[in-house]
């Protein structure tokens, strides 16, 4: 079945339907990762996305759901120009056509992918449309006129929840503006028994659990709609409770602490993004998937250092807190499929949790 993709600027690409079907609005991005389409599908910071993978070949591995970040699909719509209808792979479950159809996410195939990437990095990013109609000039106004609205409480967990670990070391309560379930992983992997609290719960619904430090998830959308979680943050900061945040998460401390944030052009997203260590002088390999960035000229340096910077934009990857036991990055350090070099990262907050617990000994 022939489908179109259409994008705010008038241009139009001529491609095929898998998956489901049915007419998208949504903002399109683009990923870089020639692998990790499983992690991307069921990432909510994808949330009423349209996705695009550069790599030409997704689906090769099949779908197997013990590699899923979340129960449910973060991109509204799904771009690839050939997706792999016979995987191979002694984990494989099935294929990406049946699993799209399954969850009702619409395909799109057959387009040049790299061509749309372009655009896109030349011009930003911008919206589009997946239809199987020629379009008209009314498509276009409601292309430009869509905007994602309040998208962390369409992601976030329905009510609190506990995962306990083996150990039992420490208790992390995480706040989860849709978080990804490796974080998780991380942290029970680690000792960690782990709180899950819906972003709209409050600081002092937090606080009662008497967490041993606070976890900030990623998440969607625009950072500074989250009003009322930023005041929350203000309030859990001021606490001594060590606090560890993700991507969306590094954003709402930023926020938190009278830094800005800003829209980047095209967004970073892929396994392989460069950032540098200011203390250390190390570059590592970073997986990430975020649009928007905390702007590094707005970073008091009575309050906080910039701990990373990417390497090709040079925009902020990371913040250390000197008034308070937190520190975050915008990428992901619990990155599967992706590159694992800042796993190290985790480890530095549950040194940071043993630390405080000794002190108050």
């Amino acid at each position: 079945m022939a489908v179109y993709l259409v994008l705010e600027n008038g241009m139009v690409f001529k491609g095929q339907n898998f998956g489901a079907q049915g007419d998208v609005i949504g903002e399109v991005v683009f990923t870089t990762g020639m692998t990790g389409y499983l992690e991307t599908l069921t990432d909510p910071s994808y949330h009423g996305q349209i996705v695009i993978q550069t790599f030409p070949l997704i689906g090769n591995y099949g779908i197997i759901a013990s590699d899923f970040e979340s129960k449910s699909i973060g991109p509204k719509a799904y771009i690839t120009k050939y997706p792999c209808q016979n995987p191979s792979n002694f984990r494989s479950e099935g294929n990406l056509e049946t699993f799209l159809h399954e969850r009702g996410i619409t395909g799109l195939c057959g387009i040049d992918t790299r061509a749309v990437t372009k655009i896109i990095r030349e011009h930003g990013v911008m919206n589009g449309k997946i239809t199987s109609q020629k379009p008209t000039g009314d498509d276009i106004e409601k292309i430009r006129a869509h905007k994602l609205k309040n998208p962390v409480l369409q992601v976030t967990s329905g009510e609190k929840s506990l995962h306990k670990s083996e150990t039992s070391k420490f208790t992390v309560a995480l706040f989860d503006f849709g978080a990804k379930e490796n974080i998780r992983r991380e942290l029970l992997l680690r000792g960690c028994d782990v709180w899950t609290f819906p972003s709209s719960c409050t600081a002092d619904e937090i606080l009662n659990c008497a967490p041993s430090g606070i976890m900030l998830s990623n998440g969607p959308g625009d950072p500074t709609e989250n009003k009322e979680t930023i005041e929350n943050i203000k309030i859990l900061m001021k606490k001594d409770i060590p606090m560890f945040g993700i991507c969306l998460g590094h954003q709402l401390m930023a926020l938190a602490c009278g830094f800005g944030t800003r829209k980047l052009k095209y967004g970073h997203r892929g396994a392989n993004q460069p950032v540098k260590d200011t203390q250390s002088g190390k570059v590592y390999i970073t997986s990430q998937n975020h649009g928007y960035e905390v702007i590094s000229e707005s970073i008091s340096d009575g309050v906080a250092d910039e701990w990373f910077f990417n390497v090709n934009d040079r925009s902020c990857e990371g913040i250390i807190y000197k008034n308070s036991p937190a520190f975050s990055v915008q990428f992901h350090p619990e990155a599967c499929g992706g590159p694992k070099d800042t796993a190290f990262i985790f480890d530095r907050f549950i040194s940071m949790m043993g630390d405080c617990a000794n002190a108050t000994r």
